[in-house]
């Protein structure tokens, strides 16, 4: 993991640490008189060579080098050792890693699983004139089908990630899976005009399932993926997310038109996506079972390496929120994070509404679909420059200031009667503010080492809960009251109130980690 490639960074907050001059200076003396042997592995290998074995071997493991003397001591929490000081350590010898296939099975089942989760999520609001006819229940209600999603996370988020963190990912995975699958079937005995109780019932399942989902992603990604493939492996998680988004924006117009004259072709049709839903959910569910583990046999990176090898009964899940509160840097973040997550929960759950006062019930999920796609494609360009890069803070700030950028455009022209530009502007939208989220998620990672990355990430995501509540029914009221544009510029004011408090020495109060360019790993893939 590239955090513990970078961990004298993120690791002097405790007693004894050495200041950040001392540290600047032993970094910078180190990048300029790098060992001869360093060197000469430089120049043998070629540009962009890749640490793992070569394309017909790839359960060999990953091309290793041997760190500098202090690095792997640097790499361990308040400079101790991980569990003794053994006859390798002393020989300055890196721990044993290795990258295997299998982890391409297991992002793919994590990602396709979140995409069934936040396709149940959004399913209902993308169709609200339709639900609201069928049940005979009002918008708000409506709404309440997407909140209850954000509602739920806030609660059990701290079970949930205490549960990773001490039970694994195994199981954090199969109860995901398994609710997700659950919730699915109890809609489908929900289609019945007076059945609206069964079917908010399901979908509160379902907002269960979806805290064991969305705190995964940096989990995933940092215990089987090496240190040049993390961040690209978060995004694509991430990306299972969006993908569902997108799909329960596009799916639901087309299986569920507004056939308000003939209520038993609605409930066909409604039959349909959810059993639709509910199949796909129980094949996912059973290659849970099969594909998914705790962890490989070998860990994939020299971080994950130290951190096995320290003692476990040192660990406090108590302590390690309470160390992240400390942080001043992570706490900054999560307020970011949670008012640009919040803000594109709030415009997913409203967008219907938004649309249908100024054009056709039809292009609300046209729109939708290409806000998380062009998003999904900022997803993975945000991830594969800071694999490249590691400019977390930067990439930040820059992708959040173009955020609001997009929210200001996408606002004003809105109600302009050219549905071709609001195409154009919620794509603009959404490749920067769901590009977000991935690096939000990555950068929470970095900043927080060696705490566990589900309690960083389950922290993210329960700020983003919170705000999207209170986003969601701030906007929903302005935009009944008055019109979509009073919503959009509520939240493009706290955007920008956002902006202006995020500058670069306030992102941070140690020393950013892109400017850790010289490590040996880096210099030499």
């Amino acid at each position: 993991m590239v955090a513990g490639e970078l961990v004298q960074e993120h690791l002097r907050a405790d007693a004894g640490a050495p200041d950040d001059i001392s540290v600047r200076a032993e970094q910078k003396n180190r990048a300029e008189q790098p060992s001869s042997d360093s060197a000469e592995r430089c120049e043998d290998l070629p540009d962009g060579a890749a640490p793992a074995g070569g394309a017909n071997d790839l359960d060999s493991p990953a091309l290793e080098q041997e760190p500098p003397p202090d690095e792997k001591q640097a790499m361990l929490p308040n400079g101790a050792g991980g569990g003794g000081d053994t006859a390798e350590e002393e020989e300055g010898k890196p721990l044993e890693t290795k990258l295997y296939c299998r982890r391409f099975a297991v992002l793919t089942v994590f990602s396709l699983c979140s995409m069934v989760n936040a396709f149940q999520w959004i399913q209902y609001s993308i169709i609200a004139n339709v639900i609201t006819h069928y049940y005979g229940i009002s918008n708000d209600q409506v709404n309440w089908l997407s909140i209850v999603y954000m509602v739920a996370y806030v609660p059990l988020i701290f079970p949930a990630t205490w549960l990773l963190d001490w039970k694994g990912l195994r199981l954090t995975a199969l109860l995901g899976a398994g609710l997700n699958c659950a919730g699915a079937w109890l809609k489908c005995a929900s289609v019945s005009p007076e059945l609206f109780g069964v079917t908010l019932t399901a979908q509160i399942i379902c907002s269960v399932a979806q805290v064991f989902i969305l705190g995964l992603p940096s989990r995933v990604a940092s215990v089987w993926f090496g240190p040049r493939e993390v961040s690209t492996a978060c995004a694509t998680a991430v990306l299972g997310n969006q993908l569902g988004t997108a799909i329960g924006f596009l799916l639901p117009p087309v299986l569920v038109p507004n056939t308000a004259d003939n209520i038993e072709l609605m409930s066909r049709n409604i039959s349909i996506m959810f059993y639709g839903t509910a199949a796909v959910s129980t094949v996912l569910f059973i290659l849970t079972v099969i594909v998914i583990k705790d962890r490989p046999a070998l860990p994939p990176s020299q971080a994950q390496a130290v951190l096995l090898d320290s003692p476990a009964e040192n660990y406090s899940y108590v302590q390690s929120i309470v160390n992240l509160f400390r942080n001043k840097a992570f706490v900054l973040l999560l307020i970011s994070y949670g008012i640009m997550t919040g803000s594109f929960y709030s415009v997913s759950t409203l967008l219907n509404q938004m649309i249908m006062a100024c054009y056709e019930e039809l292009n609300a999920g046209r729109i939708g679909l290409t806000l998380v796609i062009a998003g999904m494609i900022g997803s993975i360009i945000c991830g594969l420059w800071l694999d490249h890069t590691k400019t977390y803070k930067m990439t930040t700030l820059v992708v959040y200031i173009l955020s609001f950028l997009g929210m200001i455009v996408f606002t004003f022209t809105l109600d302009l009667n050219n549905i071709y530009l609001v195409f154009f502007t919620a794509g603009v939208l959404g490749f920067f503010m769901t590009g977000y989220l991935p690096l939000g998620f990555e950068f929470g990672v970095e900043i927080t080492y060696p705490e566990p990355e589900g309690t960083s990430s389950g922290l993210l995501n329960a700020f983003a809960q919170i705000f999207g509540i209170i986003f969601t029914l701030i906007q929903d009221k302005l935009t009944s009251n008055y019109n979509p544009l009073a919503g959009n510029l509520f939240l493009c004011a706290w955007i920008f109130k956002r902006v202006l408090t995020s500058t670069p020495s306030s992102w941070v109060t140690r020393q950013d980690s892109d400017s850790v360019i010289e490590e040996p790993e880096r210099m030499c893939p």
